[in-house]
């Protein structure tokens, strides 16, 4: 397997461009592609600053021994997955810009990941968790009224939480109730919420973010406590504060965009609504939100039927 003369940082390096330039993934996702690959070299015993060089002899049978490997390890096979898919698009992607020959990833099965179903919130515990927020930010402290506004939001609209902290000033319509949402790839999205989440931003736009603001701020809605923008461990944070305030059982701030679906699902929104709302790609990621419905269902019958 042949490939060009190249610095050992080179093949990766162009590759990363590729992931974020062109194929415009997430900063997570990069990172967790290009870790994988590392991972791949080091199996396939890579000496130092010899990394390109070990990709570039790499062969079908090397990838089914690597995977096997982790698998023999017990890693899950939702990693084992990613870590397919990431040989997949660094094989073809250096195939077809001529860096290696042959490409020894297009026989490389699919590894399914495990089904599992997203973790979902109770309306009981979504208005537990939203009360407390609310209670907590009637002290005036602006980060108090930011988590409050932040969990409305990100309940209300279904987002993620790398595009909550994302949105700037000019995003967020208030009187139409509207926010323009980057999700992955840079797809733009416009997304409605309910009048309690209004009335959580208009506090923390009134009362919250100007306490905050500093010479760094610039347009960001969400600010941290430096006034700079919010990052997701501190969202992450308020969240499990919350959640332990609330008497709930901890839940990650992904868990909101879960419940968001499941509960619009629940109340009869349609599958291609619930799509949009949430930016998938593919109709078939949404649709498992409908397997977390028929559970709730199914779960209630039970309980409820006298002949369940």
């Amino acid at each position: 397997m042949a490939t060009t003369d190249a610095s050992p940082s080179e093949l990766l390096g162009a590759f990363e461009g590729h992931l974020r330039d062109e194929r415009g993934l997430s900063g997570n996702t990069v990172r967790a592609y290009l870790g994988d690959l590392v991972s791949l070299a080091a199996h396939l015993g890579a000496a130092e600053g010899r990394l390109d060089a070990a990709l570039a002899r790499c062969t079908l049978a090397d990838l089914r021994t690597w995977l096997a490997a982790m698998d023999g390890e017990g890693l899950s096979r939702t990693t084992l997955a990613r870590r397919g898919a990431a040989a997949r698009a660094f094989f073809g992607w250096a195939a077809d810009t001529g860096r290696i020959q042959p490409n020894p990833a297009v026989r490389l099965a699919s590894a399914r990941p495990a089904s599992v179903l997203p973790t979902v919130l109770s309306a009981a515990d979504v208005v537990a968790l939203l009360d407390v927020a609310r209670t907590r930010a009637d002290d005036g402290d602006p980060i108090h009224l930011r988590d409050w506004a932040a969990v409305e939001l990100l309940y209300a609209t279904g987002m993620r939480v790398g595009e909550l902290a994302g949105v700037d000033l000019p995003d967020i319509d208030l009187d139409e109730r509207l926010v323009r949402v980057v999700g992955k790839g840079d797809k733009e999205r416009v997304v409605p919420f309910g009048v309690p989440a209004a009335g959580a931003m208009r506090e923390w736009l009134a009362r919250g973010r100007p306490a905050l603001v500093s010479p760094e701020t610039g347009a960001a809605l969400m600010l941290g406590r430096r006034g700079q923008r919010v990052d997701q461990r501190q969202v992450r944070e308020a969240v499990h504060e919350l959640c332990r305030l609330a008497g709930v059982d901890e839940v990650a701030p992904h868990a909101l965009r879960h419940t968001a679906a499941t509960h619009l699902l629940t109340g009869g929104s349609d599958l291609r609504s619930v799509q949009e709302v949430l930016g998938h790609a593919s109709l078939a990621t949404t649709q498992r939100y409908t397997h977390v419905s028929a559970e709730r269902l199914r779960a209630a019958y039970h309980l409820a039927h006298p002949r369940a």
